[in-house]
Parts: C-alpha cells; structure tokens; sequence
C-alpha cells in the first residue's frame, strides 16, 4: 500500500544546496520514493495512507562507509597510540575473542543498537576472520531491518597466529557465506575484505581478487592512512606503484565497486588511479585524529571527482553517532582551509550530501527523496531545540551539531520502519 508521510523535508540533491519543503510529503510505494511535493494531490495520494509527522523534520537516514563492528568493545579505549601499536596492542587481542560464538552475540548486538540509536540505517562493516561470527553478524543485520555490507576479514601475515588463516580457509569461509547471503537485491550481502595489504601475503590477495571477479561482489580495504604503513607497503610490495597499485594488481581496486577508507595521504599516481578505476573514499575524521594519521584532502578529492563517504571507523574512531561526524568532517576540512585558502572548506549542504546522496550510491539509489530511491529516512522531532526560533535549515543544523538519539522518533529502511533492536 502506499504511505505518504507529511513533515518538513530536508535532502541533497546536489551537494550545493538543500532542498527544504516546509509542510512537505513524501509518497512511498514498496519501500521507494514515488513523488515529493509540498502539495498532497500532485502525489496521488488516492488509496495511500496520510503519515502527518507535524512539526517534525524528515530527512534521509545515515550510511556508515566503514567500521569495524567488533571492535565496539575498544570504542574510546587506548586513544594514545599511533596505527601500528594500536593494531597489535588492542586491535588484534579484541578480535581474537570473536572466535568464541556468545562474546561475539553480546557484543555485535551492542553494536547494532548502538547504530539504530544515531539513524545509521546501511553500513560497510568489517567483522573479524571467523566465519561464525560474521555469520552471526549478518543474521542480526537481516533480523534488525538495516542494510549491511558484511565482510569476513582475510589476514595471514604479521598478525597473531589466532588471527591468521591460510588462503584455503579463507575462502572457503567467503564461499560460505557467499552461497547464504549474496542474494540479489538483498539488504545484507557479503564484501570481500581483505584487512590490508601488510596482513595479506600476496597469494591471500589475488585471491580475494579471484573471489570479488568470480561473484562479482565489492571489496573494502584501508588505504594510505598513516606514512608508516604507507612506508611498509612500499617495502612489502616493490613493484607495485603505490599503494593503491598493491592492490589494482590483484585485482582489489575498482574492478568491482571498491570503497578505501581514510586515503588522507592519496595524491599523485595514487589519486590518479582511484579516478580511472571508480574508487570510492570512506573518510573517517575523527580516526584520522586519534591515530595520529593526519587530514585526508576531501575537498580536493570532491574538485577531483572522486565519490566520498563517511566513516566512524571505530575504534580508531571513538564516536558512532554519523551526524557527530558531519561535525568533525566540516572541522577537518576548516583546519585545511588555514593551510591553504584556495581549497574552501565543506558546507553544511557538501558534507550532509556526502553522507547521504554520495555514501547511499554505494548501496544503489539511497540516500535522497528523489523518486526512484529507496525511502531511508529519519524523523527529528527537535522540540526541545526551541525549534520555533529558527528556519527549518537551521534547525536541521542545530541537531546536527548539538542533538542527540533522544530526538530521533522513526526510523525507516527500505521503506519499512526499523524498530529498536535487543541487546543481550
């Protein structure tokens, strides 16, 4: 049945402006956006059913672009190292306890209710090398309604024994989990993750390579995040370009739909090559501070052309709430803008579209209210923001950068309204 909902709508078609509907609708038939206007007959609304959210904003949902879930446990812990200390230190030892099937229940359900609580309705998401568990993981995503990317990580060099597997059961763990979940048009899907280049032997690669050409599925990594891994890479890999070439030649970077997280030291030949082979950037602002790794060029890689996306990235990142992200991004971007002023720095509009528009395509036509897309939504009821004191843009801003769960009432994915999800 269609379901037309009624509130003040705010979205990004480009990312130089909003578009504000006051008093809008927004038609939704078999979980698509069929019409917007702020005139209820222009949407055929004969047979649909009226949703009047009153004074409330309604605005796209949010799309985490890379994080990884079972390092919830070490969100805003052991914030004093750099990357590669940090990896070994806290990372790995966290990871290992995935093997065991109730810790990782407990504490993926923590995750995903901590993602409903801050509207991230789709994510990119990292699990660890245990195909039970990242099993588990995507079953929770399914029961609780929110769209996933999953990947069962692949690493078998330079990290502990428990957190290694060979190439053959790595794959037979991703072939596993391909015959469950690659499903056409399904919600939660398989991604083929390996971790990055200095865990992943080149044998481990091209497999995973193999794996993406084979089933046609898209593959995440991190990507020049930090000059010490970058100088490792290099080390690693001598005949490789750069570091995104370490991956181009095993067939990991853009030759299905590829998403690298952080890129904060990409230029050159490396950006050159993300531009041809469609590569797209998860930006994660606030690991990028807390692991000592730097800025990433986002305006530059906008100026490019390059498709952009946030990411919490915990817990390198401390904080899942996205729109904090937002924050942090247009924070990032003003201290750039310093450094050199011909590279303006985001807007409110760039970075909510980044988060939105741009990030949803990774998953399809999400991320707008534009007809044809898939309704992921959100609906704000600012309140207790003294909301009659300011348009409707600026009330937009000040959830953004002062508001909380608390003012998140509905929550929608794919259409269907995503209820609150148990923990344990």
């Amino acid at each position: 049945m269609k379901k037309i909902y009624k509130a003040h709508i705010l979205f990004t078609k480009e990312r130089s402006h909003f578009e504000v509907l006051e008093n809008g609708y927004v038609a939704v038939e078999n979980g698509c956006v069929t019409g917007v206007s702020t005139n209820l007959a222009d949407l055929d609304g004969q047979n649909a059913e009226v949703i009047d959210f009153g004074n409330c904003l309604l605005i796209p949902a949010m799309n985490d672009m890379h994080v990884h879930a079972p390092q919830v446990h070490n969100q805003a812990v052991a914030m004093d190292l750099e990357l590669l200390p940090w990896l070994q230190s806290y990372t790995f030892p966290e990871e290992a306890k995935f093997a065991d099937i109730h810790y990782a229940e407990r504490m993926y359900r923590r995750f995903l209710h901590t993602q409903w609580l801050f509207g991230t309705m789709r994510s990119v998401v990292f699990g660890t090398i245990h195909t039970e568990s990242t099993r588990l993981l995507m079953n929770l995503y399914q029961e609780a309604g929110m769209g996933a990317f999953v990947g069962k990580v692949a690493m078998n060099r330079h990290c502990p024994e428990n957190l290694s597997e060979d190439v053959d059961a790595a794959i037979a763990g991703n072939e596993q989990l391909i015959a469950e979940f690659n499903q056409p048009n399904a919600l939660v899907r398989p991604i083929i993750t390996p971790r990055f280049v200095p865990s992943c032997t080149p044998e481990l690669l091209k497999a995973c390579g193999k794996l993406a050409a084979q089933y046609q599925l898209p593959v995440q990594s991190h990507l020049s995040e930090n000059t010490s891994e970058i100088a490792w890479v290099a080390e690693l890999e001598p005949e490789s370009q750069n570091y995104g070439d370490a991956y181009n030649r095993y067939g990991l970077f853009g030759q299905t739909p590829t998403i690298m997280a952080h890129c904060v030291w990409t230029h050159g030949s490396e950006l050159e090559l993300m531009k041809r082979n469609g590569v797209m950037v998860a930006h994660c602002p606030t690991s990028n501070f807390n692991i000592a790794s730097g800025m990433a060029p986002i305006r530059m890689f906008l100026e490019e052309g390059l498709r952009v996306g946030l990411g919490s990235d915990i817990s390198g990142g401390h904080d899942l709430n996205m729109f904090r992200m937002l924050v942090y991004a247009i924070q990032v971007s003003k201290m750039q803008y310093q450094q050199d002023h011909s590279k303006a720095f985001l807007t409110l509009s760039e970075i909510f579209w980044i988060a939105t528009k741009s990030a949803g395509s990774f998953f399809g036509k999400v991320g707008s209210f534009e007809p044809g897309y898939e309704f992921d939504a959100l609906v704000i009821d600012d309140s207790v923001l003294h909301p009659s004191e300011y348009s409707l843009l600026h009330r937009l801003e000040r959830f953004i950068y002062v508001g909380d769960d608390r003012q998140i009432v509905h929550r929608f994915c794919r259409g269907v309204e995503v209820k609150e999800p148990k923990e344990i």
